[in-house]
């Protein structure tokens, strides 16, 4: 069993490196990036959306191309432009007669071509298509960029391109060196991250299969969190399952010995820390947004797999590999004697131990004012959501063709607010369309005009030919017909949102309850998005916060040092958004947060957290049953002082390694995640934790039988 048990771990676990690897190719076939995917079923703009299929072939995404020349276009710009035209209708993925006839801004110095993409063909390749045919057939001083929905989708597809390879690539560099400089040992690096990779790839593996089985959805950024969540958290758990082997090697002469004596003292904590983990994850199904849902499972998936590989895999390795994975530095068996039951003097945890027990209460005091103070910067948070030409950082060809639709014509041309109603109330809602500030034009979807869509004023349709020409009928589906109000605003703006929600105020009143006035679009689909996004933060963080400390009830067996855990690591998380947003504002100059920011950030950070709570409380309470509560906070903190710093270290990394990818949400949680596990390791669970464990003392462990059991008389001298 001694050999036969390890081997056949260590070869199911080769297969499901090699199974996930290979499904690492197929991650790219199962993402999908697209906003409108996430948003909940019963939204408005969702309602809009399916209403609109009725009205066309197929889903489409559009595209938008728009050319500019200071002083005026020229006739051989106008023919480049003819020519690109037809190019793009031939290309594959845009539908038949999908390229409408140029546009010429008022001013002559700009144009605009709208290509309809089929949503099923591959986007980014059809847009990239048309981007090589600008820049090869590009006239001295006539610009072209390809935008609209179909760009900025391009743009984020080709930002989240490095995350397979970059990303990994940093983030396992990183936890490299600080396995080198922590344990100054060759093998035991590799043994770790072959553990947290093979982890890694079972769970790629699994939500890979689930993707392909419709069983859940996966956009790009659940897919960067579960890279580094996964091997963030199986490098921890297995940090501290290498902290507990290391000392049973001292102890036990036989590697079999020395790994369960091992499994026995970190499989609680490892189990509780994950399950803290999954059980906070899993509160994000009560999400509104789909994204944030999908989150929950995905995420939860691979804390699964990182425990699994953490107390199978490792142990399996370990055991093969025995004291030479800590070579040069081995550890021998010694012999106990008297001095092992005296609290190390020498090195830094042991001095930081005495500090607590000679200032407890003012070491917690000055560090809870610090937290305080940090925590000020909340309030220059802006998290109420960024426009969708902020989502990558750096260079975009779509931010910069939405910044010249802005300059020549209406900011919300190619992409307007679509108005689904019923057919008798045409000619209404127009009049109140056309009647809100910041509606340019309302058209109407009609089979009769050779670009689809008739103008409506308040006079009623107007005809597209010579005086006399018949105006054409509406195209009506199911007794609805469809409304296209072009706003002054582009569409991803502040005031393009405000202008959608006026309209659906306004618009409330024509419809009934069985036949309702829609507005959908673009800007109402990011505006019911950031809608359901605020809603899931002030969901979720509540149950995120009662699931935690009821598991930490469970665990610790107590009520006072649960709720005490909690509030630091609150606490700590309020000093990391309040750090956050003063250099977000001032350092990086971000134009603000998307709501789920701060919602990801405090599900990581606490549930994370209180991850390192748990492997020093759980310490603490066993060394407490043997030398009393104040001797077993001195005794815990000096025992995995090193281990949590060392893993806190690694976590940190890992997020920080998310900041390479050029998405703006990424690089904010991946800050906010990094400063606040980097705060909670040195400054929360180093001193604030054991100072106010040891100046409350046995009373921490109210109402268990610790609280009231006779203390040794050290601990009270002590």
């Amino acid at each position: 069993m001694r050999v036969t048990l390890p081997a056949v771990l260590i070869l199911v676990w080769f297969g499901l490196f090699g199974a996930g690897g290979a499904s690492f190719g197929s991650l790219s076939s199962v993402v999908e990036n697209d906003q409108s995917q996430f948003l909940p079923a019963d939204s408005e703009a969702t309602q809009v959306q399916e209403l609109q299929e009725g009205f066309r072939d197929g889903d489409v995404i559009p595209a938008i191309v728009v050319y500019q020349r200071d002083g005026g276009l020229t006739d051989a710009d106008d023919s480049a432009i003819d020519a690109d035209a037809e190019y793009f209708q031939e290309i594959e993925g845009v539908i038949g007669d999908g390229v409408s006839p140029a546009v010429v801004s008022e001013d002559g110095e700009a144009a605009e071509l709208f290509v309809q993409i089929d949503a099923s063909a591959e986007t980014k390749d059809v847009v990239g298509e048309m981007r090589e045919r600008i820049a090869d057939t590009a006239v001295d001083g006539l610009t072209a960029s390809v935008t609209g929905p179909a760009g900025f989708t391009t743009d984020l597809a080709g930002a989240f391109a490095g995350i397979d390879g970059i990303l990994l690539g940093v983030a396992l560099l990183a936890v490299f060196i600080i396995l080198i400089i922590v344990y100054r040992s060759p093998l035991l690096p590799v043994i770790v991250l072959g553990t947290s990779l093979s982890s890694l790839c079972a769970a790629v593996l699994a939500v890979v299969s689930l993707a392909k089985a419709d069983i859940l959805l996966l956009n790009g950024q659940t897919q960067g969190i579960l890279f580094i969540l996964v091997i963030g958290a199986a490098t921890d758990y297995s940090l501290l399952y290498i902290s507990r082997y290391r000392e049973a090697l001292h102890v036990h002469e036989r590697k079999w010995d020395a790994t369960i004596a091992a499994l026995k003292g970190a499989w609680e904590p490892i189990l509780a820390s994950g399950g803290t983990v999954i059980a906070g994850l899993l509160m994000l199904l009560a999400s509104e947004l789909n994204s944030n849902k999908i989150l929950g499972p995905v995420a939860a998936i691979g804390i699964v797999f990182a425990l699994l590989g953490s107390l199978t895999l490792l142990p399996a390795l370990l055991l093969w590999a025995g004291r030479v994975a800590f070579w040069p530095v081995r550890p021998k068996v010694a012999a106990h004697t008297a001095a092992d039951d005296e609290i190390a003097t020498k090195g830094v945890w042991p001095w930081v131990a005495r500090l607590v027990a000679r200032r407890p209460r003012l070491i917690w005091i000055v560090s809870t004012l610090i937290l305080l103070v940090l925590s000020l910067g909340v309030t220059q948070l802006k998290a109420d959501g960024v426009p969708t030409s902020e989502f990558v950082l750096g260079e975009s060809q779509a931010r910069d063709g939405q910044a010249v639709l802005g300059e020549h014509f209406p900011g919300g041309s190619g992409t307007p607010a679509v108005i689904i109603a019923p057919e008798d109330s045409l000619q209404e809602v127009a009049d109140i369309a056309l009647g809100t500030d910041g509606v340019s034009d309302v058209a109407v979807l009609s089979e009769d005009s050779p670009s689809g869509s008739l103008p409506v004023t308040t006079e009623g349709i107007q005809p597209l030919g010579p005086p006399g020409t018949p105006a054409g009928e509406p195209t009506v589906v199911d007794g609805q017909i469809q409304l296209n109000a072009t706003l002054d605003y582009a569409s991803d703006s502040d005031e393009a949102e405000a202008v959608v929600a006026d309209l659906r105020d306004q618009l409330a009143a024509v419809g009934t309850d069985a036949d309702p006035v829609l507005v959908g679009g673009a800007t109402a689909v990011a505006l019911d998005t950031k809608n359901a996004a605020i809603h899931d933060r002030n969901l979720i963080i509540p149950l995120v916060l009662g699931v935690i400390l009821l598991i930490l009830m469970l665990l610790l067996r107590s009520i006072v040092a649960p709720v005490l855990l909690i509030a630091t690591v609150v606490l700590s998380f309020g000093a990391a958004l309040g750090v956050s947003a003063v250099v977000f504002n001032g350092v990086f100059g971000f134009a603000g947060a998307d709501p789920t920011v701060p919602l990801f950030g405090f599900v990581f950070l606490v549930a994370l957290g209180v991850d390192y709570n748990i492997f020093l409380m759980t310490r603490v309470r066993e060394e407490a049953i043997v030398h009393g509560a104040r001797e077993g906070v001195l005794r815990g903190l000096v025992v995995t002082g090193g281990v949590i710093t060392s893993a806190g270290l690694v976590l940190a990394a890992t997020f920080a390694a998310l900041g390479v990818l050029p998405i703006l949400f990424l690089v904010q949680l991946s800050f906010i995640v990094a400063f606040g596990v980097l705060l909670d390791t040195f400054l929360v669970r180093s001193l604030l934790v054991p100072a106010l464990a040891y100046d409350i003392g046995r009373a921490v462990w109210w109402p268990s039988k610790l609280a009231r059991a006779e203390q040794p008389e050290t601990a009270e001298r002590r």
